[in-house]
């Protein structure tokens, strides 16, 4: 059997969180192929100034709304056509440990984590099953492990996999693939954030040294970038992984080998 379809060209892609990071570096890896891009995000400068760079179309909306989500969905159909790609990759929120974390807290962890890509999916699920699509889950390293005082993040990265596993079961034999994608530290404004916030609390001023500090164990010792991401996005989200649905790809440096009781030999050695 002969494949196609490995092109992007003239493919019309949906990002959500499309204004910074991995998906505005997924927006420019899409449209550097002749992908028709569209950026969704709720901040209208960041989408204007990454769409205005690389001639995509920036839709303002809120993606855990349905309402919101199923007009950005509308405008995309009217102006292109059809959907062929979504990549689901708003998120955040959730950063402190159970006993900390009051109502609204975690209802915001759950809105930005997992509703915004239930509900993106949902909307966009007539039109990838007319197109036979794919839909490109962001999840994290977060979705399989635990973090320290991040219990709405970990809940949400992880139901983000069973969010791809359901559609992937329920809509392959409909030609939809869905993947998703965990990666660990990424240099984006997120993780600048937090970087700065590691510094406060261990006394750097320096930026590099929290990303040398939570990557020492790291078998590739460094953060990904966002482009590096949004390869491994573009490959899911085409016809170069045609056999591929339900899988989770894990882009964290090696992370997720290291044995951690062993780590104690490392830095005694060292």
């Amino acid at each position: 059997m002969t494949f196609t379809g490995s092109t992007v060209d003239g493919k019309v892609v949906v990002i959500s969180g499309g204004g910074t990071g991995i998906g505005a570096a997924t927006a420019r890896r899409y449209a550097s192929e002749g992908a028709r891009v569209a950026i969704l995000g709720r901040r209208p400068g960041p989408l204007e100034e990454v769409a205005t760079s690389i001639g995509a179309l920036a839709v303002v909306a809120d993606a855990s709304d349905s309402q919101s989500c199923a007009a950005a969905i509308a405008t995309v159909v009217a102006q292109f056509g059809g959907i062929d790609v979504v990549v689901a990759n708003a998120g955040g929120h959730g950063l402190s440990p159970v006993g900390e974390t009051d109502d609204e807290e975690w209802a915001t962890a759950l809105t930005t984590n997992v509703t915004t890509a239930f509900v993106l999916a949902r909307a966009a699920l007539p039109h990838l099953i007319e197109s036979k699509g794919q839909i490109v889950i962001v999840s994290s390293l977060a979705g399989l492990f635990a973090g320290p005082s991040v219990a709405g993040y970990t809940v949400g990265k992880h139901a983000l996999i069973g969010l791809t596993r359901s559609l992937a079961r329920d809509y392959g034999r409909q030609g939809v693939r869905v993947n998703a994608v965990c990666p660990g530290w990424v240099r984006t404004p997120m993780a600048d954030a937090e970087m700065d916030e590691l510094g406060r609390l261990a006394g750097f001023a320096d930026r590099a040294e929290g990303y040398g500090l939570v990557t020492l164990d790291v078998p590739l010792g460094r953060p990904a970038e966002p482009e590096e991401i949004a390869s491994i996005i573009r490959f899911l989200g085409s016809g170069e992984s045609s056999i591929m649905t339900g899988a989770v790809i894990l882009a964290d440096g090696g992370a997720h080998i290291v044995d951690v009781p062993t780590l104690a030999f490392d830095h005694a050695a060292s």
